[in-house]
């Protein structure tokens, strides 16, 4: 039970994660628009760019994410079912039933990058002085 209660709560953190990459993309794109000053946010932009680029780097490099890794660890550990892949296409085909070679996710994760890099064109981060 511990082991399946800590895949869960890894889980949790990953999708946590998935949405602060994807949601965080949105809210500076509006924020911009509606003139919100904390999309300026210096360490909220850092650390979504990098995020994003952990992402990128490990689907170029063929890595799975560690959270993916540990989370099927512990649910082997519980006797629970575990999965094979990557987080994203696990559950992308378990939601939409949809299959991509590991290259079309990683260009996918690259283009997501660029527009977050490009963010910072138009959506300038400001440091606190």
């Amino acid at each position: 039970m511990p082991y399946l209660l800590a895949a869960d709560a890894v889980l949790f953190l990953h999708v946590s994660f998935v949405v602060f990459v994807v949601a965080g993309l949105a809210l500076i794109l509006v924020g911009k628009l509606l003139s919100w000053a904390w999309v300026h946010n210096w360490w909220f932009r850092v650390t979504h760019l990098a995020a994003i680029c952990v992402v990128v780097l490990q689907s170029w490099l063929d890595v799975i994410c560690p959270l993916t890794t540990l989370e099927m660890f512990m649910r082997e550990k519980a006797g629970d079912a575990s999965y094979s892949g990557s987080f994203i296409s696990h559950w992308l085909e378990a939601i939409l039933y949809y299959r991509a070679p590991a290259w079309v996710f990683a260009v996918c994760y690259t283009a997501f990058a660029v527009i977050v890099v490009l963010s910072w064109v138009w959506v300038r981060p400001h440091r606190r002085q």
